[in-house]
């Protein structure tokens, strides 16, 4: 971990993840049992993010929480279908959602189709009106560094307002290798385009060491004072118990920089 001690990284981390349950046999039960969770006596996640399906009994749950409630689409296959992904994207957002994550079609972009992973992205993107987009990148199915480059810069020029790791859903998802090369594209998105795009690590974040670490690479890239829940998410299930755990008989904060 870095000098922070367990409860600093703790105290950072809660107020920005997006707690997730996309199990495929989630239940009703399950997702009000994930919103239960969403608050804690340290404070709030960001959001919960559930299945469309779930989308209208989270809304009513979460109703007066300040907790955000995003959805998937097009998860976690990234097809080709973009008239069934808009679709679903206009439900979801019809039911209530704030927040959609869509996975960019990535095997069409990296067989070539850039313009039509980019006109899928754009055409999300119009539907989901006020709504804030994160687009999933499926970085450990791109592999290539300068394709992850390349697939970052073509979701942000799409419409993004932030980009995403991963689905959680294929053999890797998040690391820091790939979180570097989209945070260094965020931050050329912001100096080159004063544009501000937030960041998202998913798949496989659960202690917090793992946090920590996303952390130091998003301070070193972006600024110490960038990340917040407006700029950055962790995609997790289980991170918010070593959270929870870190905080656990925890002195009280001073106050400062958490």
């Amino acid at each position: 971990m870095t000098d922070l001690t367990a409860a600093d990284v703790a105290r950072r981390a809660l107020p920005l993840i997006d707690l997730t349950n996309l199990d495929e046999n989630c239940q009703d039960a399950d997702i009000d049992a994930l919103c239960a969770r969403a608050v804690t006596d340290f404070g709030s996640v960001a959001a919960v993010c559930v299945w469309p399906r779930f989308v209208a009994r989270a809304v009513s749950c979460l109703a007066g929480s300040g907790v955000k409630v995003a959805t998937v689409v097009n998860f976690p296959e990234g097809g080709d279908k973009t008239l069934e992904v808009v679709a679903e994207t206009r439900q979801a957002v019809a039911d209530g959602a704030d927040e959609i994550d869509l996975v960019m079609p990535y095997r069409a972009f990296v067989s070539g189709r850039r313009g039509f992973a980019e006109e899928q992205i754009r055409r999300v993107r119009a539907v989901c009106g006020d709504r804030l987009l994160k687009v999933i990148l499926e970085t450990g199915e791109i592999g290539d560094p300068l394709l992850i480059h390349a697939a970052a810069g073509v979701a942000i020029g799409a419409g993004a307002d932030f980009i995403k790791t991963s689905t959680g859903k294929v053999p890797v998802n998040a690391t820091l290798e790939a979180a570097e090369v989209m945070l260094t594209v965020i931050e050329e998105t912001r100096r080159d385009h004063g544009r501000d795009v937030g960041f998202k690590p998913a798949g496989g974040i659960r202690t917090l060491e793992d946090a920590a670490g996303y952390l130091a690479l998003a301070d070193r890239i972006m600024g110490a004072n960038w990340v917040s829940a407006a700029s950055f998410r962790f995609g997790a299930s289980g991170l918010l118990d070593a959270v929870l755990a870190g905080l656990d008989g925890a002195p009280a904060p001073s106050g400062e920089g958490y």
